[in-house]
């Protein structure tokens, strides 16, 4: 490793990073739901021969930090690395045994060189439906994970390049849209022979021998560079806090989420070992899971100009005891895990802040904004509307929070309504930012959206799996904190909206009814009163602050 040439080493780091990108784009252009083709719930990862993580595809960290656990996880306990062989794939979606939650199917497919092992692809892709007890597989009324859909533990869906169609077949019996998942599935599969191809190219070119070590010393130089930016922190504990609003079940206890990050030397400890037990519903995490959100806070926090690879995640330890709402004991319901990933995020993110004043943002809306509605034609047939919506950014100390904007933990993309509208059912009544709804500060938290659509079928059924309708995104350094999210109904007819709680299964919808979701604000940073004239002016000219505000 010594002797490789350092441009020769970058070199070798951008192609891997191509490689991920390239399957990145075959599953874009060639799947089929809207889900995976507009709002790009997916991501790529590129391994070495022995499964560390090198290399990925600019997507969503919650895949992109849990890949290589499941990996590690699949090798250890169910198949270990001497049993993959040349035109194998491997897929689970078991949230315990290294997975996320049930529409999450991850496939891992090893690449060969002359008999030899050189890396793997790996996938993960977020489908449509896989059944389970609501449409979307988004049962918020679940209590343990056989209710959530089909499950499958680690196997080979293909030996030496023959695949088991056994396994596709139960998948698409299970669920309530088999043609787009089927569609999606395939792009899947099609994605890891174009990385699989791609891998190979780049193995011929440069050698296994050099490649081995690039990815050796790729993995060291961000793990270098992660442990210098970690040094620059004053070793300490710092504390944090935060809650999520219920389970949607037991609608009257919140859920604490609680964060100690001490910091040592070059190294992080982040115990979550003050957090709530486990849920009766369905928003608890495993601990890959929380593990994936604690990487996340530290990256944002600390990682922007540093490559994303298992370098990174060798300076940071993540505790918690099994039973905790943070590291579920199967078999624990996850399908809504979100909720409580999102608030690991921001909880790690404030405990940061404690850490580096004055470098660390207010929260953002911090919420996968999940629903689903399932509608049913006048004909028999069924369509599901699946969706994710985004909303305000946390104030910087020296910038506006961004407004409806996705990134961090999630990092989905819109899907357009003049898309969905010529597909699906549905007439889109309102799509748009809401004023007054960033926290106010000396810089101002980003806006939420509200997104309105009417069901023009007979019927439907709504389900929803969302979150901070009770405690706001907070402000920091005297900041107030943003607007919390709202879910409405309106019925054919009526004037007047109902209020809906945040998590809800099986809402009995019919043609002509409204459904309006509105997104959290940002938290606001700083003494509002120390806001800049020019700028209050400029909020009330771009309709981001009202009059009454």
């Amino acid at each position: 490793m010594q002797d490789l040439d350092p441009i020769q080493v970058e070199i070798i780091r951008n192609a891997l990073v191509a490689a991920a990108e390239e399957m990145s784009v075959t599953v874009w252009r060639t799947s089929r739901s809207s889900v995976v083709r507009e709002i790009l719930d997916y991501s790529i990862t590129v391994f070495d021969a022995e499964g560390r993580s090198t290399a990925q595809s600019a997507a969503m960290p919650v895949h992109l930090n849990s890949m290589p656990t499941c990996l590690e996880e699949i090798l250890a306990n169910h198949i270990p690395i001497e049993e993959w062989h040349d035109g194998d794939i491997i897929i689970t979606n078991d949230p315990y045994a290294g997975g996320q939650h049930l529409p999450d199917i991850q496939t891992f497919k090893p690449v060969f060189l002359d008999g030899e092992r050189i890396a793997i692809a790996g996938i993960l892709v977020h489908h449509l439906d896989v059944g389970g007890g609501a449409a979307g597989s988004y049962d918020a009324g679940a209590t343990e994970i056989y209710q959530e859909g089909f499950r499958i533990p680690p196997l080979k869906l293909a030996e030496a390049g023959k695949r088991n169609e056994a396994v596709i077949k139960l998948l698409l019996r299970n669920s309530r849209e088999p043609v787009n998942v089927g569609g999606d599935f395939a792009s899947q599969l099609a994605a890891l022979d174009t990385g699989v191809a791609n891998l190979q190219r780049i193995g011929r070119r440069y050698g296994a021998a050099t490649l081995k070590a690039a990815a050796d010393r790729i993995q060291a130089q961000s793990e270098a560079a992660m442990r210098a930016a970690i040094a620059r922190i004053p070793d300490g504990t710092y504390r944090f806090h935060d809650f999520v609003d219920d389970d949607g079940i037991e609608r009257d206890r919140p859920l604490k989420v609680d964060v100690a990050l001490t910091v040592d030397g070059d190294s992080v400890i982040v115990d979550l070992g003050g957090s709530s037990d486990q849920a009766v519903g369905p928003v608890n995490c495993t601990l890959n899971m929380s593990r994936s959100a604690v990487i996340c806070g530290v990256m944002m926090a600390l990682g922007a100009d540093i490559p994303a690879n298992a370098g990174c995640y060798r300076p940071v330890a993540v505790k918690a005891p099994e039973g905790l709402v943070v590291n579920a004991r199967s078999p624990a319901p996850v399908a809504n895990r979100m909720a409580t990933g999102h608030r690991i995020v921001t909880t790690v993110l404030g405990a940061f802040a404690e850490a580096m004043p004055g470098q660390v943002p207010a929260a953002y809306y911090g919420v996968s904004y999940a629903y689903a509605l399932n509608c049913f034609l006048a004909d028999g047939r069924r369509q599901v509307y699946f969706d994710l919506e985004c909303g305000g950014w946390g104030a910087h100390p020296e910038e506006d929070g961004a407004s409806g904007f996705s990134c961090g933990f999630h990092n989905i993309a819109n899907a357009p309504i003049e898309m969905l509208e010529n597909t699906l059912p549905l007439t889109f009544t309102e799509y748009g930012l809401v004023p007054d709804t960033g926290g106010k500060g000396r810089t101002r938290g980003g806006l939420g959206l509200a997104r309105g659509f009417r069901l023009d079928a007979p019927q439907g059924v709504f389900a929803a799996n969302l979150e901070r309708f009770k405690f706001a995104p907070y402000g920091l350094a005297g900041g107030a904190a943003g607007r919390p999210g709202r879910l409405t109904i309106t019925r054919e007819g009526s004037s007047r909206s109902e209020d809906l709680p945040s998590k809800l299964v099986d809402l009995k919808v019919s043609r002509g009814d409204v459904l309006r979701l509105q997104t959290a604000g940002g938290g606001g940073y700083g003494d509002p009163a120390e806001r800049p004239q020019a700028s209050v002016v400029r909020d009330l000219k771009e309709g981001y602050t009202t009059d009454a505000a």
